[in-house]
């Protein structure tokens, strides 16, 4: 994408999030990853050791940072977005565990106006 957007809402948002996770083989990463965080927060409400609580920044940004710089080869929108970008991680999540992430990846790239690359 040539121009820079600003996103002032959420959903506004959350398209570019997923143009931005075109190659599948990213999503799962962070799906792995995400699937951890949640792991460890129940871990942290389970056994109230501080570590699980410490564990979740690093599994989560670990393996989207992996898939983001390694797989997919562009800049995570953590950087500029934080927050828009956590809670899309979890909107993805949801997605990609109820079987409609492909819809909504094409519907992104359709919405943003570039080409799937890794379709």
């Amino acid at each position: 994408m040539s121009e820079e957007r600003l996103y002032k809402t959420f959903w506004s948002f959350y398209p570019y999030y997923l143009t931005e996770h075109a190659r599948p083989i990213n999503r799962y990463f962070h799906f792995f990853g995400t699937s951890l965080v949640i792991g460890c927060f129940v871990a942290l409400l389970l056994t109230g050791q501080a570590w699980y609580f410490a564990a979740m920044p690093l599994c989560g940004y670990g393996f989207a940072w992996f898939g983001h710089f390694v797989l997919e080869k562009n800049r995570p929108a953590t950087f500029k977005y934080p927050l828009y970008s956590l809670g899309s991680d979890f909107v993805m999540f949801w997605h990609i565990l109820t079987g409609q992430i492909d819809k909504k990846v094409e519907e992104a790239h359709q919405i943003i106006g570039v080409q799937n690359k890794w379709k």
